[in-house]
């Protein structure tokens, strides 16, 4: 394999002072793939031949050879926890992606998700033995809608995206009650992407309309986007610049004059639970990220789930199942017709939700209590305000050094002339022991940077975080292009090709070795 082959395909393992004859340095472990490691014609296990090999697929068994490498249990044991310390998380350190609000999960929820008759129970048992679970469901939508001043929430959404497709479809229910066919749905510039894609799912027409200088949405920009045929708007509060919306009540009022729904984006409540109930601000419905505002493991680390709560005027065409008192017992309602005067869109799932997320986010809630939760939203917003108060002098915001909500928002305006790109810093960033920002999101500011430290990082972990910053911008300033276009040189793989990866993904091994014959091609 030619030199130029091995730069595009096998990058460098990290950059090292001396190479070891290993390839190893200290306890970061150079290893093939488990299919260089392995022989496919071998176990790892001894089993005994089957006394009955007659198959009962009905003809469906494989008829090749499966192909998996042997392994004996110590390789494939050390292959994944070498991994796992690989990747970066939340319990090593300061995770300052915006927009993701990774926080601190309590080790108390984790337990209290393990407990029996939670974790090990199955959507198909009698509702009559898991009694206590649907008490726990009707608890966890007692307090979701005490806190958002709505009628009614919907648990079974898998995340946000889904539960935005649940609120819209209950705004398109609603419209269709009404004998209304509207077309159109409202988004800001700044949303998030899946804003426009779930409108655009159910066959809506999506009308973008741009916010004004200082990053919120103007009133009168919505007056004049809305017509008749406006099923709603999908509006995010605080938005994703990190800025609260100030004339939402207004807005709220714009879109209800002409017979629209306000749909909301849940997606940084963690900033404002305990100080405002979206309720009162004349939203609709709104999804809410029990993995992100309620301390649930997020990403790689476990499900998500996306509760959507209804106003009173939407409340009517919540999906089943939901749950229902009845004296001391709960029950699942699992079809419209049993709903009593609702009228339900439909199922949106097979099953109800993540139960383990509604444990988690249960117990967060009753371990903080309402003054608990609501000092964790001041904590996010103060602790995103000492980062722009400790970064703006040296780095630039797009919409002026005014005070932020719950993450911080930068540009790359205090990069231009020195050759480096909003990528470049990212990536030098690893190297420091970080993991990167939100970067190029939202796209309204050029080349972004955006920061959300959330309420679980002290102040010397800030500071920490802070100082890093800063020298990172005073070297891209200072004209140290080498220390960035070179980073990460100290993560087990250099920098990637992200966009060939992206376009052209190997996604299986192949017989052979995968990088010569890449080569080859």
């Amino acid at each position: 394999m030619s030199g130029e082959a091995r730069d595009k395909r096998a990058p460098e393992p990290m950059a090292r002072i001396e190479r070891t004859f290993s390839g190893n340095a200290g306890l970061q472990i150079e290893e093939p793939l488990l299919f260089e490691v392995g022989r496919t014609e071998i176990s790892g296990v001894d089993l005994p031949e089957p006394s009955n090999d007659k198959p009962r697929f009905g003809g469906l068994e494989r008829q090749g050879e499966i192909g998996l490498p042997g392994l004996t249990e110590p390789e494939a044991m050390r292959h994944y926890v070498r991994l796992s310390q690989k990747n970066y998380a939340i319990d090593m350190g300061t995770y300052p992606l915006g927009s993701c609000t990774m926080k601190h999960n309590p080790r108390l929820n984790e337990k209290m998700a393990r407990l029996p008759g939670f974790a090990d129970i199955h959507p198909l048992q009698p509702q009559s033995s898991v009694q206590g679970a649907l008490e726990l469901m009707a608890m966890l939508a007692d307090w979701l809608c005490e806190m958002t001043g709505m009628a009614s929430v919907a648990l079974s959404p898998k995340a946000g995206a889904h539960g935005e497709l649940c609120g819209m479809t209950a705004i398109r229910a609603a419209h269709e009650a009404k004998g209304v066919k509207r077309s159109v749905v409202l988004v800001p510039e700044s949303a998030h992407g899946t804003n426009p894609a779930t409108a655009a799912l159910l066959g809506y027409d999506v009308k973008a309309f741009p916010a004004r200088e200082d990053g919120t949405v103007s009133v009168d920009a919505v007056r004049e986007a809305m017509s008749d045929d406006v099923a709603g708007i999908m509006l995010t509060n605080p938005n994703t610049c990190g800025l609260f919306e100030r004339d939402i009540v207004e807005i709220a009022e714009a879109v209800h004059e002409k017979g629209a729904y306000f749909y909301c984006d849940g997606a940084n409540f963690n900033a404002i639970v305990g100080k405002v109930r979206p309720g009162d601000l004349g939203i609709d419905c709104m999804h809410i990220n029990l993995h992100k505002t309620f301390s649930t493991p997020h990403g790689g680390g476990g499900p998500g789930s996306g509760p959507v709560v209804f106003s009173k005027a939407l409340a009517p065409f919540a999906p089943v199942p939901f749950v229902e008192r009845q004296g001391d017992a709960c029950r699942l309602v699992e079809t419209g017709e049993a709903a009593g005067d609702a009228t339900p869109f439909g199922r949106l799932t097979a099953f109800h939700g993540q139960m383990g997320m509604f444990v988690r986010a249960l117990a967060y809630m009753l371990s903080h209590g309402a003054d608990g939760m609501r000092q964790a939203s001041e904590d996010a917003v103060l602790n995103a305000n000492y980062l722009r108060a400790g970064l703006s002098d040296l780095m630039s915001q797009p919409f002026g050094d005014q005070p932020c909500m719950h993450e911080v928002l930068f540009d790359d305006s205090f990069l231009k002339d020195t050759d480096i790109t909003t990528h470049d810093l990212a990536k030098a960033l690893i190297d420091e022991g970080y993991h990167p920002m939100t970067v190029y999101f939202p796209l309204v500011a050029h080349g972004a940077m955006l920061i959300e430290p959330t309420e679980s990082e002290s102040r010397a972990a800030l500071d920490g975080f802070i100082a890093v910053m800063r020298d990172l911008a005073q070297s891209a300033q200072g004209g140290d292009v080498a220390r960035f276009r070179d980073a990460p040189r100290y993560a087990p793989r250099r920098r990637l090709d992200e966009t060939r990866a992206a376009r052209e993904p190997v996604l299986r091994w192949r017989d052979g070795n995968v990088r010569q014959d890449d080569a080859a091609e």
